[in-house]
């Protein structure tokens, strides 16, 4: 088995691999291959699942028809989760393999203080050798703070505990050059070095019965995964070894690239979800892309209402975004402030702030 060279490894379970789309029943002989797979790995490797399927699996008990509203999904996914938990415990029991329910919204991420608790939830359970299997919270999660799909909850995950493998199981062996369900003989690309427009390009949304991601938000995940030295594999699942029969011929592979980043840079470079945004000028722009802090002179507007401590996004005046940081203040105290000099703050706001909106430690740049 290839991959029990990698030491932490999340593995997404699609919700299209693990239910069956007409009757919304586990795919239970799938799911016994699949854990016997698991269990191969689990005394040397430290494994989390990252599986989708709760909605569909309690769509049937809400209603016969699709699912259109919103609290009707969170209705069925309460129902579904337990199901879930049930056939992962079960399934794993047979190996003496303990495992927990972890249920995650976008939030828990993007807040630094509930990101650093889940991350230690997380080692905690790794530690005691139980795997976490870990759902987006759809009960609670409403459309404005869903991560949308479990794709790039994984890669997320990924980021946060410091995996180096990242497989993604799909109804699809990989990323072609043309899409397969349409074109006859598409050609599969085995190894991809760098996440590029050309391999965005690629990546045209495919869609499924129950699934909510696409090939897109698998590049976009594979792209968190290789910021962060984290290989990511899309694979098919419906292989009679879905883990351990992976091999560059039926997957491909997208190898991380060098990254020197601190951890919260990390954290702050895949942030999902700002909450405001400052325009800045050329200057600002000159002064960052040298390592330097962003100045309230550099700043001419202001978007969003943000909190002291709040992930803002720095963009250019063409709406381009150069760069995530964290912002010393609140927005409107920082409204209050642009383009004027650092001398010049404590007469404006009647207190002693800080020099720098967004402090160089607290900011990360986009490559160009």
């Amino acid at each position: 088995m290839m991959i029990k060279k990698f030491n932490k490894i999340i593995i997404k379970v699609g919700s299209n691999s693990i239910v069956e789309p007409k009757t919304k029943k586990i795919k239970s002989k799938w799911l016994d291959r699949l854990c016997k797979d698991i269990a191969q790995i689990h005394k040397t490797t430290k494994i989390i699942i990252v599986c989708s399927g709760a909605i569909a699996l309690g769509s049937k008990k809400i209603s016969k028809s699709v699912l259109r509203k919103l609290e009707d999904k969170q209705a069925a996914a309460s129902i579904g989760q337990i199901e879930l938990a049930y056939q992962w415990r079960t399934k794993l029991k047979k190996y003496k393999i303990n495992v927990s329910q972890i249920l995650l919204t976008l939030e828990d991420s993007e807040v630094r203080r509930r990101y650093l608790n889940a991350r230690n939830t997380i080692s905690s359970l790794q530690n005691k050798n139980i795997i976490p299997i870990i759902n987006e919270n759809d009960t609670v999660a409403t459309e404005e703070i869903k991560y949308g799909d479990n794709d790039k909850l994984a890669a997320r995950v990924a980021q946060m505990i410091g995996a180096d493998l990242l497989v993604l199981l799909s109804d699809v062996d990989g990323l072609y050059e043309n899409n397969p369900k349409k074109v006859k003989n598409a050609k599969k690309i085995s190894e991809i070095f760098k996440i590029d427009k050309k391999i965005e390009n690629l990546a045209k949304s495919q869609t499924s019965e129950l699934g909510s991601g696409g090939m897109t938000t698998k590049i976009i995940a594979a792209k968190i995964c290789s910021d962060n030295g984290c290989t990511t594999i899309i694979t098919n699942s419906n292989k009679h070894n879905p883990i351990s029969s992976i091999n560059i011929n039926n997957s491909t592979f997208f190898y991380p690239s060098t990254s020197k980043n601190s951890s919260r840079k990390k954290w702050l470079l895949n942030h999902l979800n700002p909450t405001g945004s400052f325009i800045i000028d050329e200057g600002a722009k000159n002064a960052i892309n040298k390592n330097k802090s962003l100045l309230p002179a550099g700043i001419i507007e202001i978007r969003g209402k943000f909190k002291r401590g709040d992930v803002v996004s720095i963009l250019v005046k063409n709406g381009s975004k150069i760069a995530l940081g964290i912002s010393a203040y609140d927005y409107n105290d920082a409204k209050k402030i642009i383009g004027r000099n650092t001398n010049e703050i404590n007469k404006i706001l009647g207190f002693e702030g800080r020099d720098e909106v967004v402090h160089k430690d607290n900011l990360v740049k986009f490559s160009s």
